[in-house]
């Protein structure tokens, strides 16, 4: 029991002194600790004040220079301006030196027109003293033309305005009548070179048709297939075209004969199917027909877009471009409608280009003048009436629709362009070559001029020149005076416009001529 209680009192012992040990090391250890962070704060302080120092000592150094570079800026500034001063008082002391002799020459100007009016004073004394001389002989001048005249000054002075004013109405009269002669001289001279301007631009040519067409076979023995057994295939043909087929000793050709064109380009396009085919019955033929019947209906179409991209119009009705394509199987007086409408239409815009007006709009009107004779066949009334029935119903414009109702005088233009169409499509019918004459006609009428006018009195002889369109005739220079030519050459024209019928216009040239001759022997 008693070893027990001295164990317990070692342990105890032993556990308190570990405990002091302890302690007294944490002390120990804490006061040392607390010394190492002292010395670090002062060597802290120590270095900031350090930093301190030589912060102040930068920004001394700093503020140095800076007050050095404003000394130097200010200086230099201050030597810039004391330059601009003296460059301004220099400059100054030149206008100062320019002014002083402006001034020195305007006193020496002053002095000048001094002299001058002193002088022209004493010039307008004597001027004044001069016109008083001037004035008392023009009173004795007149006094003295008043006695020699027997004729106051006032009726002098109305005497002499009234002659003055009758060789001032003379003289106008005859400046009026020259201005006017230039004027259409003038006026003229521009029509002609428009028209011939146009003419000669547009050198369309003239497709004259015929009432027979040649087909030509690759044999004769397609001749024996084309009439068939009896004939049939040549009824049946002709039955189905409108045509009628002469087949004869030609060899290797056969004939279409028909006065409608189109009928005969419709037997064409079948003939060529028929003979490349060559399986030739009737039932192959009216086969044939209705093919060539939609190949024909094609090419009008295309001939009317063809016509319409030639001259240049958009926006026409499909309805009277292929109206304009059937012109083409159309002629008057030898002359193919649709070409004649395509040359109306290019000289109309070529008119209205000199003119100034809407060309576009012009070519349309000159290319629909004559839609009424693709249809005049088959409908009543007259190519102008269809015409402009056919403009209205497509919706044309009122400019287009008075062109059309126009061209032949039937009613009066309301606008330049009909008056426009109305040339050009005169132009295009009248000008050389355009239209077909026969022979027998063109010489009658040469001969008829000729004959009316070797029947006035006083004349030699006559020559028709210029295909017609002008004659000349020679007078006996005893019977006709140079004032009898004049009266001769209206009489014979107006007997021409009279008695004869012709396109375009005639000139009457009368000549007279006087010769003198003699012998050198």
């Amino acid at each position: 029991m008693p070893s027990n209680v001295s164990m317990v009192v070692l342990i105890i012992a032993i556990v308190a002194s570990v405990a002091i040990t302890a302690v007294i090391t944490a002390i120990i250890t804490a006061s040392v600790h607390k010394k190492s962070v002292e010395k670090k704060i002062g060597n802290a302080e120590e270095k900031a004040r350090q930093i301190l120092d030589e912060a102040l000592r930068t920004a001394d150094a700093k503020k140095r220079e800076g007050l050095l570079e404003v000394k130097e800026e200010s200086i230099k500034a201050k030597n810039e301006l004391d330059k601009e001063i003296k460059e301004r008082r220099a400059e100054a002391q030149r206008f100062e030196r320019r002014v002083q002799q402006k001034e020195e020459n305007v006193d020496k100007k002053l002095e000048t027109l001094e002299k001058r009016e002193n002088s022209l004073a004493a010039r307008e004394s004597e001027l004044n003293k001069q016109k008083e001389t001037v004035s008392k002989l023009n009173e004795q001048r007149l006094q003295e033309l008043e006695r020699i005249s027997g004729l106051t000054a006032e009726q002098a002075k109305d005497f002499l305005l009234k002659t003055v004013e009758d060789e001032v109405k003379h003289e106008t009269a005859v400046l009026i009548k020259e201005m006017e002669n230039r004027a259409k001289e003038e006026a003229d001279k521009k029509a002609r070179e428009y028209i011939v301007g146009a003419i000669q631009r547009c050198s369309s040519d003239i497709v004259s048709e015929t009432a027979i067409s040649v087909f030509e076979l690759p044999n004769d023995e397609m001749k024996g297939r084309i009439i068939g057994r009896e004939g049939r295939n040549v009824k049946a043909f002709e039955n189905a075209t409108g045509v009628e087929l002469i087949i004869d000793d030609m060899p290797e050709a056969i004939i279409i004969s028909a006065f409608d064109p189109m009928r005969r380009d419709l037997a064409r396009m079948a003939l060529e199917r028929l003979v490349l085919d060559g399986r030739i019955q009737p039932a192959r033929i009216e086969e044939t027909v209705e093919k060539a019947k939609k190949d024909l209906d094609a090419f009008i179409v295309d001939q009317g877009e063809a016509a319409v991209l030639d001259v240049g119009v958009h926006g026409i009705h499909p309805e009277l471009v292929k109206l304009l394509g059937k012109m083409h199987y159309r002629t008057s007086y030898g002359q193919n409608v649709l070409k004649h409408s395509i040359e109306v239409a290019h000289i109309s815009g070529m008119l209205a280009s000199e003119l100034g007006l809407d060309v576009r709009l012009a070519k349309r009107a000159g290319l629909l003048h004559d839609i009424g004779k693709a249809i005049d066949h088959d409908m009543e009334g007259t190519h102008v009436q269809l015409g402009t029935e056919l403009c209205r119903k497509y919706k044309e414009s009122a400019i287009v629709i008075n062109a059309v109702e126009a061209h032949h005088g039937d009613v009066e233009p309301t606008s330049l362009i009909a008056c426009i169409v109305q040339a050009a499509d005169a132009i295009s019918a009248a000008r050389p070559g355009a239209r077909r004459e026969t022979i027998e006609l063109y010489t009658s009428r040469l001969k008829q001029l000729e004959e009316i006018t070797n029947d006035f009195k006083g004349v030699d002889k006559s020559f028709v020149i210029s295909g017609g369109h002008e004659i000349r005739v020679m007078v006996v220079p005893e019977q006709v005076t140079d004032d009898d030519m004049v009266l001769l050459a209206h009489d014979i024209a107006q007997k021409i416009e009279s008695e004869l019928e012709y396109p375009g216009q005639i000139k009457v040239n009368v000549i007279r001529e006087s010769r003198v001759s003699d012998v050198a022997k």
